[in-house]
C-alpha cells in the first residue's frame, strides 16, 4: 500500500481480481468492517474463489482485506478495484473483513444469532493500525461503518420461516466498536478529508 506505518499486508490476491472494474483511489469514501462468518482466513478464500464460479462477468464475493485472529493481513482484491462485500456500497468503498467465526456454521438460525467468538486484542490493534494507513492513502475516507449499518433486511430464519433474523450483523455484538470508532474519529480529527 505504499506507507510503512501500518502492519504489513501479504498478497493473497484471488484469481479473478483483474476482472473488477477499476477505480480512482481518490472517489473511495467509505471503510466497511465485515466479520467472514467462517472460521479461517483459508476457508474465507476457498469461498471467495468458489463465489465466482459460473458468474456472468467471472468475479466473486469478497473484500479487499483480511484481518487474521493473529493479526495478520492479507489484501484479497487491490484497492484500485471494486469489490464485493457490501451490496449497493461498493463502489466507493473499503472492504475489511475481520476472520471470525461469528453465526458460522447456520448463519440464519434463529436460536444461533449471537456469536460466541471475542475478537482478540492483536486483531483489533492490526485493524486500527490499517485504518491509519488507509486514511494516508486515501484522503478522501471520512465513513466507517459495520456491514449491519448497510444492511439492516430481515429474512426467513433457517430453522422457522415465521421467525425473521437479521441477514447481516457483523462485525457482531462482540466486536469492539466504541474503540475502533474512537480512533476512526481521532484520525479525521488529525486528518480531514
Amino acid at each position: 500500500m505504499g506507507v510503512s506505518a501500518g502492519p504489513p499486508v501479504d498478497d493473497r490476491l484471488v484469481s479473478w481480481w483483474a476482472s473488477l472494474r477499476r477505480r480512482a483511489p481518490e472517489s473511495v469514501t467509505t471503510v466497511v468492517l465485515h466479520a467472514t462468518e467462517i472460521p479461517t482466513l483459508s476457508e474465507a478464500w476457498d469461498y471467495a474463489e468458489r463465489s465466482a464460479e459460473g458468474t456472468a462477468d467471472g468475479a466473486g464475493v469478497c473484500g479487499h482485506l483480511y484481518v487474521d485472529r493473529d493479526g495478520g493481513c492479507h489484501r484479497f482484491v487491490p484497492l484500485d478495484r471494486v469489490a464485493a462485500h457490501a451490496a449497493g456500497h461498493n463502489t466507493p468503498s473499503i472492504g475489511i473483513e475481520l476472520v471470525n467465526t461469528g453465526r458460522h456454521p447456520d448463519h440464519f438460525d434463529s436460536r444461533a444469532q449471537v456469536p460466541a467468538e471475542d475478537f482478540p486484542a492483536e486483531q483489533t490493534d492490526a485493524l486500527v493500525a490499517l485504518l491509519a494507513v488507509l486514511k494516508e492513502t486515501h484522503p478522501g475516507l471520512v465513513h466507517l461503518v459495520r456491514h449491519s449499518d448497510l444492511d439492516q433486511q430481515t429474512i426467513p430464519a433457517s430453522d422457522d420461516p415465521a421467525v425473521l433474523v437479521r441477514r447481516r450483523i457483523d462485525p457482531g455484538p462482540r466486536f469492539p466498536w466504541t474503540r475502533v470508532r474512537r480512533h476512526w474519529e481521532r484520525l479525521m480529527s488529525e486528518h480531514p478529508a
